[in-house]
């Protein structure tokens, strides 16, 4: 079992984050902001599939003001994304944002970032600091060099030693490279560092396929050393696919118990149906089940009926049929072509 670092506890639109509390999947908006009826819809989308907080752009005035009709309609906290000018941030802790996240490294003066900070205190609202490899300080980067590890963690500290100095303490922090061992590197001297809750996240990671596996290595290396309060697996796609990669990666680990885990067998010479469809409807089906079960679809009888038995529900499939198991005991032969149908029935029942 993992043993994570203890971290403060901090109130994000009513989600608590740190300390022991879950670890929270995010993602983040594509449409434009005041384009209402498309966010609310991809929001509604995100949350369905896993989402427990939403990040939005906040980058002018028609954002800003779109903001209470998105809020009216959503059911997960909202995020307003803040770079350059921080008057976007004080309008949006207005209009009753949960969080407003800001970015040392591009909001100008320090009293831009005070001014923030105290209405946010006064507002009873958190704040994410947002240290970004491509957007670091421009002292830190002619003092470093590039933006290294030791040059994220230092942008990191001065914004948390600020917060701080204001009495304010309901803030958790990100510190994101797209490079994996650099970026773990920087998450783990932060973490000794502070006892913030952090954000973690490989920034611009990739496409769907490539960005999906430096996430996994980026953000499950720091899950396993005990780095971590809520993620968000950065995408080149539909936001959706991230809330997917975000979920299983912390199922993989055993750090999220309110989601199904899918194993099947990758197929070979010996099945006789279709492994991948079946596997890929069975997740497609199940996407969104609030459901703590591991469910097997194998398509032989050498490691089937085996895998399909230490499930709680699963299918070995043969020629022509499959045989159902649920918590280790053969319960029916299904024909093929009912084999998916029966199997989502037992998984919605459990």
């Amino acid at each position: 079992m993992i043993q994570r670092r203890k971290t403060r506890v901090i109130d994000v639109g009513g989600v608590k984050i740190g300390g022991d509390n879950p670890i929270r999947v995010q993602s983040m908006t594509t449409p434009k902001t005041d384009d209402v009826a498309e966010v609310v819809k991809q929001i509604h989308d995100l949350e369905t599939a896993g989402c427990e907080i939403i990040r939005v752009t906040v980058n002018n005035q028609e954002s800003a003001d779109a903001l209470p009709a998105v809020l009216k309609q959503i059911h997960i906290p909202l995020i307003a994304d803040i770079h350059f000018d921080y008057k976007m941030a004080l309008e949006s802790l207005k209009h009753n944002v949960a969080c407003v996240r800001i970015n040392p490294g591009n909001i100008g003066a320090e009293w831009k970032t005070v001014d923030v900070v105290k209405a946010a205190r006064d507002a009873g609202k958190a704040i994410r600091i947002g240290v970004n490899a491509g957007s670091l300080e421009k002292p830190l980067l002619k003092k470093y060099g590039h933006p290294t590890p030791d040059a994220l963690v230092e942008s990191a500290l001065a914004s948390i030693e600020l917060l701080e100095k204001h009495n304010f303490f309901n803030f958790k922090v990100s510190i994101k490279s797209s490079d994996v061992i650099s970026n773990y590197q920087a998450y783990t001297k932060l973490s000794a560092k502070t006892d913030a809750p952090l954000h973690l996240g490989v920034t611009e990671a990739g496409t769907k396929n490539y960005g999906t596996v430096k996430s996994a290595v980026g953000i499950g290396s720091l899950l396993m050393a005990g780095v971590g309060d809520t993620i968000r697996v950065s995408l080149s796609c539909d936001p959706v696919e991230e809330v997917k990669a975000g979920v299983y990666i912390l199922k993989s680990l055993g750090l999220k118990n309110d989601a199904p885990e899918i194993i099947a067998c990758p197929s070979c010479g010996r099945a006789d149906i279709d492994v991948y469809a079946l596997a890929e409807e069975v997740e497609r089906r199940a996407l969104g089940l609030k459901k703590n079960i591991k469910i097997a679809v194998m398509g032989c009888v050498v490691n089937g009926p085996g895998e399909s038995m230490e499930a709680d529900i699963g299918i070995a499939g043969g020629k022509g049929e499959g045989l159902v198991y649920k918590k280790g005991k053969a319960i029916k032969k299904v024909p093929e072509g009912e084999m998916l149908q029966y199997l989502m029935r037992e998984i919605e029942a459990m």
